[in-house]
């Protein structure tokens, strides 16, 4: 194993510290956590906070999505391991400006219970709390760490738009109402060349052989669904867009917003030939995407693949918060 890294074991604190007197503009660290919070406190007054966090290692996701417009807080674990009931709370505590939190969880079991425990703290302090359990993969039902599908890239559009919505003024009910509507509507998917080497083991999650590909895979290095020979751009394509089809009954009468997210190894060089593939690909359904991202925006460690996120917009509305301005590290 070869890291840029000092300890194994203090990874997380010193990316927490090197991220926050990096975009000292953007974030502060919340005192005796690795958490991370607004820096513009003044323009959090009145507004309902929004807090997310996870597992480290798929930067920049959270803490790269801390800032006016976006999220308000976000809570590092460690190299994938959900953070603790106590940082999660002092993350609600941070921003709670007397309108309530609204916690954006991703489906891995210790995150559900983790961010359930600190609602429950916040409760116990007459502070509301509301959240939305983000199930996007669609590769597979159940999993490693999870019951039920599990949370990934297509958590950034729930990100954004809640974010949005909050900066506009939304009220916690309004939000968990706009969170409940849009969840339905984000589908994933996604392919390993490789899997990643969590600092701490010192070794890949899975291995893959020179000429293999996985379909499916997790952001943790969970297994997906098949594993084959590796195919041209374009029919990896064909085959995460298939899967997205038979989910999502594809319509070109209808607006989707479409991102392709580097897994933490893949060149933008390749991701950009991959969304070429995609945009053509897209075409046969007379569609073509009211809103595109390409980039490494929620990374597996140095895992190579690329996953794929459709997002039907149901409402006008949608692709405004989409398109909402933000000051934040990496969006």
């Amino acid at each position: 194993m070869k890291k840029i890294i000092n300890d194994p074991h203090n990874v997380v604190p010193e990316m927490v510290m090197g991220m926050t007197r990096s975009y000292p503009q953007f974030i502060e660290k919340i005192p005796d956590t690795e958490a991370v919070v607004r820096a513009d406190k003044d323009s959090m007054k009145g507004k309902v906070g929004i807090v997310s966090g996870g597992g480290s290692g798929h930067e920049p996701t959270h803490a790269g999505y801390v800032g006016k417009g976006m999220l308000s807080a976000a809570v590092c674990g460690q190299v994938f391991t959900s953070p603790t009931p106590d940082q999660i709370y002092a993350a609600i505590k941070a921003v709670d400006q007397g309108k309530g939190v609204f916690l954006v969880v991703k489906n891995y079991s210790g995150d559900v219970m983790n961010f359930d425990m600190a609602k429950d703290l916040a409760e116990m302090e007459d502070i509301p709390v509301k959240s939305i359990v983000v199930d996007d993969d669609i590769a597979v039902e159940n999993s490693l760490y999870t019951q039920g599908r599990r949370g990934v890239a297509g958590t950034l559009f729930m990100h954004k738009i809640l974010g949005a919505a909050a900066q506009e003024g939304a009220s916690l009910d309004e939000l968990e109402k706009l969170a409940k509507k849009v969840l339905p509507n984000i589908k994933t998917l996604a392919v390993a060349l490789s899997a990643a080497t969590n600092p701490e083991v010192g070794k890949p999650g899975f291995l893959l052989k020179e000429d293999e590909i996985e379909y499916g895979v997790g952001i943790h290095s969970e297994p997906g669904y098949r594993r084959e020979k590796i195919k041209p751009s374009k029919e990896l394509v064909e085959e995460l867009i298939g899967k997205l089809n038979d989910e999502m009954n594809l319509d070109g009468n209808k607006k989707y917003a479409c991102l392709i997210n580097g897994m933490g190894a893949t060149p933008l060089m390749e991701q950009y030939v991959f969304a070429n593939d995609v945009l053509n690909k897209l075409e046969e359904f007379n569609i073509k995407p009211s809103f595109m991202k390409v980039g490494n925006y929620m990374t597996s460690i140095d895992m190579a693949g690329i996953s794929l996120t459709l997002f039907e917009i149901k409402e006008d509305k949608w692709l405004d918060y989409l398109n909402y301005p933000v000051q934040t590290i990496a969006w």
